[in-house]
Order: C-alpha cells, then sequence, then structure tokens
C-alpha cells in the first residue's frame, strides 16, 4: 500500500468531520490600508473611516472581501498538519464562494473547517474538499462562506 492509499484511506474515515478552527486574526485598519496598498484597491469604504462611518450602515471602514479570503491560506496553516510523507498541499481553487456578512476595521475573524471530500488523482495526488467558513467575533454570520479545494501531493 503507498503512502497515497494510506492517506486516502486516513482522509475517507473523517468525510463530514470538522478539520478544525484557525486562531483569531485582529482585522485592523493598519491591516486595510496595507491590503489596499498592495491590490491597489483604494475604494473608500476600506480607508476613510470618518466617511464610512457617516455614509455606511456599517459605523466605520470594513475589510476588503478579498482580504478576508486572502487570510483563509493563514487559518488553513493553523488547522491543516501535513500527512506523512506529504510533498506539498496546492491551493486548487473554488467550486463556491460567497461574501455573507461585512467584516469592520478592529474585529477578529477566524476559519473553520469540515472536511466535504476526498478523491485520488492519479498515483501521488490526493484532491481534498473542504468546507469553510470565516466567523466574525460576536457576529451571527459568516464573513465567507466556500467550498475551497487542495490537492496534496505526496513523495
Amino acid at each position: 500500500m503507498t503512502r497515497t492509499d494510506e492517506a486516502l484511506e486516513q482522509l475517507e474515515r473523517t468525510i463530514g468531520q470538522e478539520i478544525g478552527t484557525s486562531d483569531w486574526i485582529e482585522i485592523t485598519q493598519e491591516v486595510i490600508d496595507s491590503f489596499a496598498d498592495v491590490t491597489h484597491d483604494h475604494q473608500w469604504i476600506h480607508l476613510d473611516p470618518e466617511k464610512a462611518a457617516k455614509e455606511t450602515p456599517y459605523g466605520g471602514t470594513i475589510a476588503h472581501g478579498f482580504l478576508t479570503l486572502s487570510l483563509c491560506s493563514r487559518f488553513a496553516r493553523d488547522v491543516i498538519a501535513p500527512m506523512d510523507g506529504e510533498a506539498m498541499a496546492i491551493n486548487y481553487g473554488f467550486n463556491k464562494l460567497r461574501f455573507l456578512s461585512p467584516v469592520p476595521s478592529g474585529s477578529r475573524i477566524r476559519g473553520r473547517f469540515h472536511l466535504q471530500n476526498v478523491t485520488r488523482k492519479g498515483d501521488t495526488s490526493i484532491l481534498r474538499t473542504m468546507d469553510l467558513s470565516v466567523e466574525i467575533e460576536g457576529g451571527d454570520t459568516p464573513a465567507l462562506v466556500a467550498e475551497w479545494l487542495g490537492m496534496i501531493v505526496f513523495e
């Protein structure tokens, strides 16, 4: 039995279960400003606290949706340990992704992962499908929900 076979059997036993929940990350205005600079997305709703407080229902600035999405890699690193014989894990994309609730500046978010499915892809790879929810501390509605695909490649 190969390492890929062993990993597939191990993962199949946990389909439908929670993989884990990441640590909280605070979304400060400085983080939002830095993301705006990197992405060249300087929309005022993210960068002008006074205007955002007056002209939006959010009470202030909010994080870019793509900032929240970008942090999912960090959340995954907090939660998903490499498997025996794993050479690398590759982001394979998303089947579904929805931004459900804005993330206010100063709030904290974290990722919660559930294993949805696994599929063998050749001799050394497994495609892992995870349900991901990014929670806002104290919020009722997630910031985003996604069906995230990751390719696990074995030595």
